[in-house]
């Protein structure tokens, strides 16, 4: 199952190379501008910072003590490892572990999936930002050339998106430390810094990816970026895979073509775009090295690199 978490990626890479202008793909990503490619760098480091706030706002609405210094130093650790490792949640799995801090380990994990879906949350929001624009001036976002009828599997997918959310919390229990209690704790109760946070975060990524487009010579519409890129990066929760790769690449090429730019430029967009996010998480390797002094020893055993 490992060796299928890398060999399906590079196939589906491979794959798409095949169906689309290989060579054309691989032009744009040899011209590739260094100045719009570090501005997705920096769009995605904030995406981290603001990231990590989220998360501390939310474990402390939970009770459980979580510093700012800390949440970054975890947060980078647990992006590298999701960017570098197959599955895409060891990262966050360790992050809950270490931030326990001898607590009850529901409380961590709550924190750690109560902050996610509210990332996700805050994308799906953007997507439907999108699916409005769409329907308010459709020939501003989609190419005149394009069928009605292929609104309706856009439609369905952002459908999609919003439905992952609250399918992840419909099994939340009612007791004190139950899952149904700490959503209105932490998510509810905050529902405007948390929507905030979200937002922003999600308005960041969907920048990032847009100046990684860039950065390969595709100049993305603000309004098109706003309704494609969420559905390129929801294919990254797909399995059998690492950090999304492969999966992301067949959604920006099937995508990029709707909007009319090609599907190899959205191959070369979603390839700059992982590379960002890989050399943006790279801070995270720094961290493995340092386990925190006052960490419990399983815990930091869980997020050392022998493991």
């Amino acid at each position: 199952m490992r060796w299928l978490r890398i060999l399906l990626p590079l196939a589906l890479i491979a794959l798409c190379l095949w169906l689309a202008d290989g060579r054309a793909v691989l032009a744009r990503l040899s011209g590739l501008s260094l100045g719009w490619f570090v501005a997705a760098m920096v769009a995605l480091h904030a995406v981290t910072l603001l990231s990590a706030l989220r998360w501390t706002l939310t474990a402390r609405a939970l009770s459980l003590p979580l510093g700012g210094g800390e949440a970054v130093r975890e947060y980078y650790l647990a992006q590298f490892v999701n960017q570098t490792l197959p599955g895409g949640v060891l990262g966050d799995a360790a992050r809950a572990m270490r931030s326990r801090k001898g607590g009850p380990m529901r409380r961590a994990a709550q924190a750690v999936v109560l902050e996610r879906a509210s990332g996700q949350a805050g994308m799906a929001l953007v997507a439907v930002l999108g699916l409005v624009l769409m329907a308010a001036a459709p020939r501003a976002v989609l190419p005149a050339n394009l069928p009605s009828i292929a609104w309706l599997p856009l439609g369905l997918l952002i459908t999609l998106l919003l439905a992952l959310v609250p399918l992840g919390l419909s099994r939340a229990g009612g007791r004190e430390d139950g899952w149904r209690r700490a959503v209105k704790t932490a998510l509810l109760n905050r529902w405007a810094i948390q929507a905030g946070l979200s937002l922003s975060v999600a308005l960041l990524t969907v920048a990032g990816f847009g100046l990684a487009a860039r950065a390969t010579g595709s100049a993305l519409a603000p309004a098109t970026a706003l309704l494609i890129v969420p559905l390129i990066l929801t294919a990254m929760l797909l399995p059998a895979s690492v950090a999304g790769w492969g999966w992301r690449e067949g959604a920006a090429a099937s995508l990029f073509a709707m909007a009319g730019l090609g599907a190899e430029a959205g191959i070369a967009a979603s390839i700059a775009f992982g590379l960002a996010m890989l050399l943006a998480a790279l801070p995270g390797a720094f961290f493995l090295q340092r386990p925190r002094p006052e960490a419990p020893q399983e815990a930091a055993k869980i997020a050392s690199p022998s493991e």
